[in-house]
């Protein structure tokens, strides 16, 4: 299994600093949760129904006629691979994990591209994965762009897969509205716009024949009653979803501008996270983890990804740390 962010509790056990005692950035998921509703018992009580209304609050939420819930957009990430036969699929060299690893496992020849060999690589290719924004540097592909490159494989029959787990926070670049069309297929989740990613719901849309088809891989009650309960709720409350849209992008700028403060001067980012690419990520990481501030780290290239810290005590700390560690520096 690949490594993630979030994994707190191996971090309080290596750094021996109790669980509570963390400020988690390593997730990108939004600090300030949506939280708006009590379970009730009926959720737990009875057996997942297809027509509770989470399909309807989806629809709306999205402006499409098709989408399929499931658990977590994960839940596609490992089951579209094996819709297809075996072929050349091209991936972001430097993005979600999960993606390449899970076409390489269905036998797929998986090609890491950047962002210019797509532009030619669109017309060779049998699939390719686009996570917009990037997850970790934060790039952005415009809408025209993607719907430019899915023309070019759709004419031959191929697939682009756009991972817009992020794009909830800013969906101005999102292709949503197009996946009525063959080939288009993009994923979102609760997981990171909403901070709800202990419920495990995601979202696939696409032509309403590929979902059909994957509806039946995944099999009943992908999805438990309540989290379907806590999903359709959440995408029903527009007015939190614009406050919060707001405010994600104050926060966003308020956290470049504390690290270029800081000497970190993102290279990218989205309203979730901020990149910083540094040869000192390794050093830099140890030292924020044993003040109890939990980063992501990557190893090629070097670098950190800083999620959100969410209240006023959370950003002095973490403004503290950093300067610590400029002091140990200079």
């Amino acid at each position: 299994m690949l490594e993630h962010g979030g994994r707190l509790r191996r971090a309080a056990q290596r750094y021996g600093i109790a669980h509570e005692q963390w400020l988690d950035l390593s997730t990108g998921i939004n600090p300030m949760s949506w939280c708006g509703i009590d379970v009730p018992r009926s959720a737990w009580a009875r057996l997942p129904e297809d027509d509770d209304g989470l399909v309807a609050a989806a629809q709306s939420y999205f402006d499409v006629p098709q989408v399929l819930p499931v658990a977590g957009s994960q839940a596609a990430i490992m089951h579209l691979p094996q819709l297809r036969a075996p072929g050349t699929v091209g991936v972001h060299a430097l993005t979600y994990a999960e993606h390449a690893l899970r076409w390489r496992e269905a036998g797929h020849e998986v090609v890491p591209l950047t962002l210019a060999d797509c532009r030619t690589a669109a017309d060779s290719l049998d699939v390719l994965v686009l996570v917009n924004p990037n997850n970790p540097t934060g790039e952005r592909i415009a809408r025209a762009q993607l719907l430019e490159w899915h023309a070019r494989l759709a004419v031959r029959g191929g697939w682009l897969i756009v991972d817009e787990a992020f794009a909830d926070a800013d969906p101005s670049d999102s292709v949503v509205s197009c996946t009525g069309r063959a080939g288009l297929i993009v994923l979102r989740s609760l997981g990171k716009f909403f901070g709800l990613p202990g419920a495990r719901v995601g979202f696939v849309l696409a032509a309403q024949t590929l979902l059909d088809v994957l509806e039946e891989r995944l099999g009943p009650w992908t999805l438990s009653g309540p989290a379907r309960f806590i999903a359709q709720h959440a995408l029903a409350d527009r007015p939190w979803q614009s406050a919060m849209r707001a405010r994600l992008h104050a926060q966003s700028a308020r956290l470049s501008a504390l690290l270029r403060r800081r000497g970190l001067a993102p290279a990218g980012g989205c309203n979730l996270f901020q990149w910083v690419p540094t040869v000192a990520a390794t050093a830099l990481h140890e030292t924020l983890a044993r003040e109890g501030i939990l980063t992501r780290l990557f190893d090629a290239p070097s670098g950190l990804r800083f999620g959100l810290p969410g209240e006023d005590a959370e950003w002095e700390r973490l403004e503290r740390a950093l300067g610590a560690y400029q002091g140990l520096r200079s």
